[in-house]
Formats: C-alpha cells, sequence, structure tokens
C-alpha cells in the first residue's frame, strides 16, 4: 500500500483523508532536496523500520520491523561524516540530531528511504513520519501525524509499504 502527503496538507490513508504537516519550506522535487532547506521531498518512500520510545509505551501494533530508541540514539546530518543521513550513538563526533527528544514528536518515528542506498552528500537527512506538533506546526523536512492517524498507518502498513509526498 502506498499512504500519500499531499503538498496542501492532506493525507490519504486508506479510505480516509486526514491531515497532516509536511516542510515548513514546502515540497521539492527530490534532485533538488538539500540538507537543512526546510523542504519534504517529493517522491515515493518505502517505509524501512519503526522506532519508538519504549518509556512512552511498548512497541506500536504493525507488521513492519520495530526498534526500540535508546538514550544515547541520534540520526547524523553532517553531510561531511562518514555516518550521513545514518544511525549514530551520542555523542557523535559530528553533528547528529538527537533521536531521544524532550518533546514527543519522535516517540513514534518511521524511517523513510530517501536518500539512504546510499546516502548522497548533502541531499536530505532524517526525513521520517513521526508525530505532529499539537498545533499541527509544518516540520524541517517530514511528514507528521497525530498519533491516532500514524498508529492506525502502522496498524494497516506492511513490509514494502511505502509514503508518497505528492504535489496536491
Amino acid at each position: 500500500m502506498i499512504f500519500t502527503a499531499l503538498s496542501d496538507g492532506r493525507f490519504l490513508l486508506g479510505e480516509r483523508t486526514t491531515r497532516c504537516a509536511l516542510g515548513k519550506n514546502g515540497v521539492v522535487e527530490a534532485a533538488e532536496k538539500r540538507e537543512g532547506d526546510g523542504r519534504s521531498p517529493l517522491g515515493t518512500w518505502t517505509i524501512r523500520r519503526v522506532l519508538y520510545r519504549p518509556d512512552k509505551g511498548g512497541p506500536p501494533q504493525t507488521r513492519l520491523p520495530t526498534k526500540a530508541l535508546e538514550r544515547d540514539d541520534g540520526w547524523c546530518d553532517d553531510p561531511l561524516d562518514p555516518a550521513y543521513n545514518r544511525p549514530v550513538k551520542l555523542p557523535h563526533s559530528a553533528s547528529a540530531e538527537q533521536m531521544w527528544r524532550q518533546d514527543e514528536l519522535y516517540d513514534l518515528v518511521c524511517v523513510l528511504a530517501h536518500n539512504d542506498d546510499p546516502p548522497v552528500p548533502g541531499r536530505g537527512s532524517a526525513i521520517f513520519m513521526h508525530l505532529a506538533r499539537p498545533d499541527g506546526a509544518p516540520t524541517e523536512g517530514c511528514v507528521a501525524l497525530s498519533r491516532e492517524d500514524l498508529l492506525d498507518l502502522l496498524a494497516q502498513a506492511q513490509i514494502g509499504d511505502a509514503v508518497a509526498i505528492e504535489p496536491a
């Protein structure tokens, strides 16, 4: 199944349409995506795995591979580092995003297959599908859903399913 995020903030979740948040600077063709540009890459991205905070509940109901986050988990966002767009342990010698956050955004995270096989330095890192901010504010380039909608998606998802980011 392909779940679809549209650039106008609609998200096609099975038989229903809900809301999503995308990059604060809109969407961009994947080939034009750049690190830190605040844009979500257009394209269809396989859901690689699901990361979750074990202190916020057990693993979600899903057929996708899951992994519990640990306090020292990070994601390298430094294009000059060999671990660019890969998980790392913190502290890391280069810039890396902390996955165990104080807010709830990464309590559930789907790792999307954007720029990962292999990563091209500078073409964007940490493009996830994660929980939305309570006010629905835009992301730094990810797709964000409410907890209820993300849990619904995970319950439906199977290995090989993907998220498409498309113009409205």
